[in-house]
């Protein structure tokens, strides 16, 4: 038992731990899967409704409360249309058994089949002359690019690829954003990088946009010049030289895929590592206290 503190006394126990634990893990999966989508500004918009309404009943505002109120109801009714995409998601990988975790097997698999897939098509692209930016998607959402071009959720494949950028096709002219195996659109428009550096090197629109993005995004972009038949990546603001074959392109991309996922899969996310912290140390303190 903690000491009085005023007029108001506590016990925290395991069973206190163990759910505030499993409420923060729930949350922090919600906000995962609507990261990088207009879902997260329609939450901050019914927060701030939920503030409103609080504020109403605390000054006695009635009217207001009222309106509010209704006007919340409405929006409950509402949410499982506006969110029908995110929870489509979750519901999928609920049944694979993926929310949570996603075993190490699946995702060298994965990985396995991404770099090799994109590494095949960029030369089968780069041999035709054919201009391309084929975007991998990181932790960073960049749902609101897919959402500037066509939406597809279609599986990947490198034949796919290729008659996305086929000059005849109506997709070609823009950027396809791939998230594990599947393209989640075509003819994305991406932001141009502003960096004066790269401003003085004279790039093309392409090499520009693919460093534009990954100025804000930690995604890795692969990049088909259809003018001198090239293959480079862009990560982090920055573009590679020339790649000259198919195999160095695929350890490029391994570099830089593996060992975020393998990183990201490893590690807690920060706040809960922080949770967990205190939350032991506060163990242990009511555990002195109690001796």
């Amino acid at each position: 038992m903690i000491p009085y503190f005023g007029a108001f006394s506590f016990t925290f126990g395991i069973t206190d731990a163990i759910d505030i634990v499993a409420t923060s893990i729930l949350i922090y999966y919600l906000l995962l899967l609507i990261r990088g989508t207009r879902a997260v500004q329609i939450v901050l918009g019914l927060l701030t409704l939920v503030i409103v309404l609080g504020l109403s009943n605390l000054l006695h505002l009635l009217v207001l409360a009222t309106v509010m109120q209704y006007l919340l109801l409405g929006t409950a009714v509402t949410l499982p249309i506006v969110f029908q995409p995110e929870l489509r998601r979750a519901l999928e990988q609920i049944g694979r058994g993926r929310f949570f975790h996603r075993a190490p097997a699946d995702e060298e698999a994965i990985a396995n089949q991404l770099v090799g897939t994109v590494a095949a098509a960029a030369f089968r692209l780069a041999a035709d002359g054919l201009g391309a930016l084929i975007v991998i998607e990181g932790q960073t959402g960049l749902r609101e690019y897919v959402e500037s071009g066509t939406a597809l959720d279609a599986k990947l494949s490198g034949d796919l690829l290729l008659a996305i950028f086929n000059k005849q096709s109506p997709l070609h002219d823009g950027a396809v954003i791939v998230r594990d195996l599947l393209i989640e659109g075509a003819a994305c428009f991406l932001p141009l990088s502003e960096n004066a550096i790269v401003a003085e090197r004279h790039l093309g629109t392409r090499h520009r946009a693919a460093i534009g993005l990954t100025e804000q995004a930690d995604a890795v972009v692969v990049v088909v010049s259809e003018e001198s038949r090239t293959v480079s990546v862009a990560r982090a603001g920055r573009l590679s030289v020339r790649i000259d074959d198919e195999e160095r392109l695929r350890k490029v991309l391994e570099a830089c895929i593996r060992p975020r996922r393998r990183a990201h899969a490893a590690e807690p996310p920060p706040w809960l590592a922080n949770l967990l912290t205190r939350m032991t140390r506060a163990s242990s303190d009511q555990e002195k206290l109690r001796a």
